[in-house]
Protein backbone atom coordinates (compact mmCIF):
# COMPACT_ATOMS: atom_id res chain seq x y z
CA UNK A 1 0.00 0.00 0.00
CA UNK A 2 2.60 2.24 0.92
CA UNK A 3 4.56 1.39 -2.47
CA UNK A 4 1.56 2.61 -4.29
CA UNK A 5 1.05 5.26 -3.12
CA UNK A 6 4.58 6.55 -3.18
CA UNK A 7 4.10 5.69 -7.04
CA UNK A 8 0.64 7.71 -7.35
CA UNK A 9 1.93 10.81 -5.81
CA UNK A 10 5.85 10.69 -5.49
CA UNK A 11 7.98 10.72 -8.81
CA UNK A 12 12.08 11.85 -9.27
CA UNK A 13 12.40 14.96 -10.77
CA UNK A 14 14.47 13.78 -13.65
CA UNK A 15 11.71 11.31 -14.63
CA UNK A 16 8.82 11.14 -16.46
CA UNK A 17 6.05 10.09 -14.11
CA UNK A 18 3.44 7.48 -14.90
CA UNK A 19 0.43 8.36 -16.98
CA UNK A 20 -2.25 6.98 -14.23
CA UNK A 21 0.12 8.93 -11.78
CA UNK A 22 0.22 11.83 -13.74
CA UNK A 23 -3.40 12.46 -14.35
CA UNK A 24 -4.44 11.77 -10.43
CA UNK A 25 -2.75 14.69 -9.71
CA UNK A 26 -3.08 16.68 -12.21
CA UNK A 27 -6.80 16.30 -11.41
CA UNK A 28 -6.15 17.14 -7.83
CA UNK A 29 -4.37 20.67 -8.53
CA UNK A 30 -6.96 21.26 -10.61
CA UNK A 31 -9.58 20.45 -8.24
CA UNK A 32 -7.76 22.50 -5.62
CA UNK A 33 -7.64 25.87 -7.54
CA UNK A 34 -10.80 25.16 -9.10
CA UNK A 35 -12.51 25.10 -5.12
CA UNK A 36 -10.63 27.70 -3.88
CA UNK A 37 -11.38 30.20 -7.30
CA UNK A 38 -15.13 29.19 -6.30
CA UNK A 39 -15.05 29.85 -2.99
CA UNK A 40 -13.60 33.36 -3.79
CA UNK A 41 -16.28 34.43 -6.13
CA UNK A 42 -19.18 32.96 -3.39
CA UNK A 43 -17.58 35.25 -0.85
CA UNK A 44 -17.98 38.53 -2.84
CA UNK A 45 -21.21 37.09 -4.54
CA UNK A 46 -20.39 37.30 -8.22
CA UNK A 47 -22.74 35.95 -10.66
CA UNK A 48 -20.70 35.78 -13.94
CA UNK A 49 -22.18 36.64 -17.42
CA UNK A 50 -20.19 35.82 -20.45
CA UNK A 51 -22.56 36.79 -23.22
CA UNK A 52 -20.20 39.24 -24.60
CA UNK A 53 -17.96 37.55 -26.05
CA UNK A 54 -20.59 36.83 -28.43
CA UNK A 55 -21.77 40.80 -28.72
CA UNK A 56 -17.89 41.38 -29.41
CA UNK A 57 -16.43 39.06 -30.90
CA UNK A 58 -15.18 41.01 -34.04
CA UNK A 59 -13.28 43.10 -31.97
CA UNK A 60 -12.11 40.38 -30.42
CA UNK A 61 -10.92 38.58 -32.81
CA UNK A 62 -9.39 41.88 -34.66
CA UNK A 63 -7.59 42.63 -31.31
CA UNK A 64 -6.33 38.74 -30.85
CA UNK A 65 -5.40 39.08 -34.22
CA UNK A 66 -2.96 42.57 -33.58
CA UNK A 67 -1.56 41.05 -30.55
CA UNK A 68 -0.47 37.86 -32.55
CA UNK A 69 0.44 39.85 -35.39
CA UNK A 70 2.83 42.12 -32.37
CA UNK A 71 3.91 39.40 -30.85
CA UNK A 72 5.48 37.25 -34.05
CA UNK A 73 6.86 40.27 -35.56
CA UNK A 74 8.29 41.14 -32.30
CA UNK A 75 9.96 37.68 -31.89
CA UNK A 76 11.57 37.56 -34.90
CA UNK A 77 12.60 41.38 -34.64
CA UNK A 78 13.91 40.82 -31.06
CA UNK A 79 16.20 37.12 -31.94
CA UNK A 80 18.33 38.87 -34.31
CA UNK A 81 18.64 42.31 -31.84
CA UNK A 82 19.52 39.34 -29.59
CA UNK A 83 21.94 37.30 -31.54
CA UNK A 84 23.69 41.09 -32.95
CA UNK A 85 24.08 42.11 -29.66
CA UNK A 86 25.55 38.64 -28.07
CA UNK A 87 27.95 38.80 -30.59
CA UNK A 88 28.43 42.59 -30.40
CA UNK A 89 29.21 42.24 -26.34
CA UNK A 90 32.33 39.84 -27.52
CA UNK A 91 33.62 42.15 -30.56
CA UNK A 92 37.57 42.85 -30.59
CA UNK A 93 36.19 46.41 -32.29
CA UNK A 94 35.91 48.43 -28.86
CA UNK A 95 33.25 51.07 -29.95
CA UNK A 96 30.78 48.24 -30.71
CA UNK A 97 31.88 46.50 -27.69
CA UNK A 98 30.72 49.27 -25.89
CA UNK A 99 27.41 50.13 -27.31
CA UNK A 100 26.31 46.66 -27.39
CA UNK A 101 27.17 46.58 -23.51
CA UNK A 102 25.45 50.07 -22.53
CA UNK A 103 22.33 49.22 -24.98
CA UNK A 104 21.86 45.57 -22.92
CA UNK A 105 22.30 47.34 -19.48
CA UNK A 106 20.14 50.58 -20.12
CA UNK A 107 17.17 48.09 -21.32
CA UNK A 108 17.01 45.72 -18.50
CA UNK A 109 17.53 48.81 -16.06
CA UNK A 110 14.59 50.64 -16.94
CA UNK A 111 11.18 49.85 -17.18
CA UNK A 112 9.01 48.79 -20.33
CA UNK A 113 6.71 51.66 -20.04
CA UNK A 114 9.24 54.48 -19.72
CA UNK A 115 10.75 52.90 -22.66
CA UNK A 116 7.60 53.39 -24.77
CA UNK A 117 6.86 56.79 -23.66
CA UNK A 118 10.74 57.69 -24.23
CA UNK A 119 11.23 55.90 -27.68
CA UNK A 120 7.86 56.71 -29.40
CA UNK A 121 6.66 60.11 -28.03
CA UNK A 122 10.26 61.12 -28.34
CA UNK A 123 12.25 59.49 -30.47
CA UNK A 124 9.20 58.66 -32.57
CA UNK A 125 8.29 61.58 -33.20
CA UNK A 126 11.64 63.50 -33.80
CA UNK A 127 11.75 61.17 -36.64
CA UNK A 128 8.23 61.10 -37.84
CA UNK A 129 7.22 57.68 -37.15
CA UNK A 130 3.29 57.46 -37.14
CA UNK A 131 2.45 53.91 -37.40
CA UNK A 132 1.53 53.09 -33.76
CA UNK A 133 1.90 49.33 -34.99
CA UNK A 134 4.85 49.18 -36.31
CA UNK A 135 6.70 51.81 -33.02
CA UNK A 136 5.07 49.60 -31.06
CA UNK A 137 6.71 45.96 -32.53
CA UNK A 138 9.96 48.01 -32.67
CA UNK A 139 9.74 49.01 -28.71
CA UNK A 140 8.93 46.11 -27.28
CA UNK A 141 11.75 44.15 -29.77
CA UNK A 142 14.29 46.30 -28.44
CA UNK A 143 13.21 45.65 -24.81
CA UNK A 144 12.97 41.88 -25.20
CA UNK A 145 16.40 42.00 -27.82
CA UNK A 146 18.47 42.86 -24.73
CA UNK A 147 17.27 39.75 -22.28
CA UNK A 148 17.59 37.56 -25.43
CA UNK A 149 21.13 39.06 -25.79
CA UNK A 150 22.35 37.70 -22.70
CA UNK A 151 20.62 34.57 -22.64
CA UNK A 152 22.65 33.68 -25.99
CA UNK A 153 25.74 35.25 -24.59
CA UNK A 154 25.51 33.01 -21.31
CA UNK A 155 24.81 30.00 -23.44
CA UNK A 156 28.06 31.06 -25.62
CA UNK A 157 30.89 31.66 -22.93
CA UNK A 158 29.07 27.91 -21.40
CA UNK A 159 30.37 26.12 -24.55
CA UNK A 160 34.36 24.84 -23.73
CA UNK A 161 36.69 26.29 -25.34
CA UNK A 162 38.55 22.50 -25.82
CA UNK A 163 35.23 21.51 -28.39
CA UNK A 164 36.06 24.04 -31.05
CA UNK A 165 40.03 23.34 -30.68
CA UNK A 166 38.72 19.96 -31.41
CA UNK A 167 36.97 21.03 -34.35
CA UNK A 168 39.81 22.60 -35.95
CA UNK A 169 42.04 20.05 -35.01
CA UNK A 170 40.43 17.10 -37.19
CA UNK A 171 39.75 20.24 -40.22
CA UNK A 172 36.12 20.92 -39.63
CA UNK A 173 35.93 25.03 -41.46
CA UNK A 174 34.09 27.31 -39.29
CA UNK A 175 30.86 27.03 -41.03
CA UNK A 176 30.95 23.49 -39.88
CA UNK A 177 31.69 24.41 -36.42
CA UNK A 178 28.82 26.44 -36.20
CA UNK A 179 26.53 24.52 -37.74
CA UNK A 180 27.56 21.00 -35.98
CA UNK A 181 28.78 22.01 -32.91
CA UNK A 182 28.34 25.47 -31.99
CA UNK A 183 24.13 26.15 -32.66
CA UNK A 184 22.86 22.68 -31.90
CA UNK A 185 24.48 23.37 -28.24
CA UNK A 186 23.31 26.96 -28.31
CA UNK A 187 19.91 25.86 -29.19
CA UNK A 188 19.88 23.37 -26.44
CA UNK A 189 21.04 25.75 -23.71
CA UNK A 190 19.16 28.51 -24.70
CA UNK A 191 15.65 27.31 -26.02
CA UNK A 192 14.28 26.89 -22.08
CA UNK A 193 15.13 30.51 -21.38
CA UNK A 194 13.97 31.56 -24.64
CA UNK A 195 10.55 29.68 -24.55
CA UNK A 196 9.94 32.25 -21.05
CA UNK A 197 10.90 35.50 -22.99
CA UNK A 198 8.75 34.78 -25.94
CA UNK A 199 6.18 34.13 -23.98
CA UNK A 200 6.90 37.55 -21.78
CA UNK A 201 6.73 39.69 -25.82
CA UNK A 202 3.06 38.35 -26.07
CA UNK A 203 2.33 39.19 -22.33
CA UNK A 204 4.25 42.66 -22.23
CA UNK A 205 2.52 43.43 -25.65
CA UNK A 206 -0.30 44.28 -23.47
CA UNK A 207 1.42 47.35 -22.45
CA UNK A 208 1.43 48.93 -25.99
CA UNK A 209 -1.98 49.94 -25.08
CA UNK A 210 -0.35 52.75 -23.50
CA UNK A 211 -0.04 54.26 -27.14
CA UNK A 212 -3.20 53.44 -28.32
CA UNK A 213 -2.39 50.47 -30.19
CA UNK A 214 -5.56 48.06 -30.34
CA UNK A 215 -4.45 45.01 -29.51
CA UNK A 216 -6.12 42.47 -26.95
CA UNK A 217 -5.67 44.29 -23.72
CA UNK A 218 -7.29 47.68 -24.89
CA UNK A 219 -10.14 45.91 -26.93
CA UNK A 220 -11.00 44.38 -23.56
CA UNK A 221 -10.44 47.30 -21.24
CA UNK A 222 -13.25 49.17 -23.76
CA UNK A 223 -15.59 46.54 -23.87
CA UNK A 224 -15.31 46.39 -20.29
CA UNK A 225 -15.99 50.44 -20.14
CA UNK A 226 -18.70 49.34 -22.08
CA UNK A 227 -20.90 46.41 -20.36
CA UNK A 228 -19.21 46.75 -16.69
CA UNK A 229 -18.20 43.19 -16.68
CA UNK A 230 -14.54 43.59 -15.24
CA UNK A 231 -13.95 40.26 -13.44
CA UNK A 232 -15.85 38.65 -16.76
CA UNK A 233 -13.51 40.40 -19.37
CA UNK A 234 -10.02 40.07 -17.72
CA UNK A 235 -10.74 36.25 -16.72
CA UNK A 236 -11.62 35.64 -20.82
CA UNK A 237 -8.70 38.06 -21.44
CA UNK A 238 -6.50 35.56 -19.63
CA UNK A 239 -8.01 32.71 -21.64
CA UNK A 240 -6.91 33.91 -24.53
CA UNK A 241 -3.34 35.03 -23.46
CA UNK A 242 -3.00 31.78 -22.68
CA UNK A 243 -3.97 30.24 -26.70
CA UNK A 244 -0.81 32.40 -27.49
CA UNK A 245 1.43 30.95 -24.94
CA UNK A 246 1.08 27.47 -24.43
CA UNK A 247 1.44 26.50 -27.99
CA UNK A 248 4.91 28.65 -27.66
CA UNK A 249 5.68 26.31 -24.41
CA UNK A 250 4.41 22.92 -26.49
CA UNK A 251 6.82 23.97 -29.33
CA UNK A 252 9.84 24.75 -27.37
CA UNK A 253 9.24 21.24 -25.49
CA UNK A 254 9.07 19.44 -28.58
CA UNK A 255 12.58 21.24 -30.01
CA UNK A 256 13.86 20.43 -26.73
CA UNK A 257 13.63 16.61 -27.46
CA UNK A 258 14.81 16.96 -30.54
CA UNK A 259 18.35 18.88 -29.39
CA UNK A 260 18.60 16.89 -26.23
CA UNK A 261 21.21 15.00 -27.71
CA UNK A 262 23.27 18.42 -27.75
CA UNK A 263 23.40 19.11 -24.26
Amino acid sequence: MKNMLKHLFCSNPGKKAHPAAAALNLLLVCGLLTAIFWLSLAAINVAFDFSFVVTFRTRLWRGFIVTLELSVLSMLISLAIGVLSALGQGSRILAIRYLCNIYVKFIRGTPLIMQIYLFFYIIGTAWGVTNRLLAGALILSIFEGAYIAEIIRGSMLSIDASQLEAARAVGLTRVQTARYIIVPQLVARTLPALTGQFASIVKDSSLLSMISVIELTQTMREISATNFRLFECYIFLGLLYLCLTLPITFVSKRMERRFDYAS
